[in-house]
């Protein structure tokens, strides 16, 4: 062949070169709708923050501005006062963290003993989903009785109101596995014991998660109220002493910088999702 003849593509290359403008074609988009989902947020958040500190909202509810303070009077609150509002939010961290922890740890060992029993599983359960449903305001004086004054009658507040959201879940999770899965690991001889740490175990893990991320912030929420009540530090106990005293943007702060800890550990435990949890579908994109 002379310099002259001609080079036909293959169907491959036609297929290639069609795949790559395609790509390139939708990448423009791709990024548009990143920014989209980050600017878009921070946007709304611009724009509520603005009516608020305008009084729109002070017009719309018929408010005070000490009824609601207004954003730069929470600001110039968390500003005089940074220093105990980071420390309460340690102490009030640390008694949301362990007792998410207990909890959910005990949830666990719920819905295990549940699956590896169905007959009484039901039962206990349902106990569990009882003990859920007793309110904080109940069994804030209960725990104050049996653990003290200290950190640990707010633990086990917070452990008392996260398990039943960890038994449902992780119970769910163990419960429904594929019954082809689960046949083929009868098939080759597979103990109890593998059954429940490479089946059920894994296919409850999304289950898990979510469960996790459902006490992050109901656990903060047990924390701070069971502060209200007996306590000498953390969140709840400013918040409660401010509101007596009539320091509303300091409890604003409390409120605010609650908030940022909720989702902390929310954030937390997303990005352990992210990290253990990869194969799952829900983590594809």
């Amino acid at each position: 062949m002379n310099g002259d003849s001609l080079v036909v593509p293959s169907e491959t290359d036609k297929v290639s070169e069609g795949g790559v403008r395609a790509m390139r074609g939708r990448t423009p988009t791709a990024a548009l709708r990143a920014w989209a989902r980050t600017l878009l947020p921070l946007l709304a958040g611009a724009v509520f923050l603005l009516a608020w500190q305008a009084e729109w909202f002070h017009s719309l509810f018929r408010l005070k501005t000490y009824q609601l303070p207004l954003p730069s009077a929470i600001l110039q609150a968390m500003s005089e006062n940074g220093g105990i509002l980071f420390d309460y939010a340690r102490y009030t961290l640390a008694e949301a963290v362990l007792g998410m922890l207990a909890g959910s740890a005990a949830g666990f060992l719920a819905a295990w003993g549940a699956a590896a029993r169905p007959r009484w599983g039901a039962g206990g359960l349902l106990m569990v989903a009882s003990l859920n449903a007793v309110p904080i305001v109940a069994l804030a004086p209960i725990m104050n009785l049996w653990f003290g004054d200290g950190i640990g009658a707010r633990i086990a507040i917070v452990a008392a109101g996260t398990t039943a959201a960890m038994a449902i879940n992780a119970h769910k999770g163990m419960t429904s596995v594929d019954p082809l899965a689960l046949d083929l690991m009868h098939a080759c001889a597979a103990t109890k014991r593998d059954i429940f740490f490479k089946l059920r175990m894994v296919n409850s893990l999304p289950y898990v998660f979510t469960a996790l991320k459902i006490n992050a912030t109901s656990g903060m929420i047990g924390a701070i109220v069971g502060e209200f009540f007996f306590s000498s530090r953390g969140l709840g106990y400013l918040l409660s002493g401010s509101i007596k005293v009539a320091k509303m943007p300091l409890g604003w702060a409390c409120i605010v910088v609650a908030a940022a800890s909720g989702i902390l550990l929310y954030g937390v435990m997303e990005a352990l999702e992210r990290t253990f949890i990869r194969w799952h579908p829900s983590r594809r994109r």
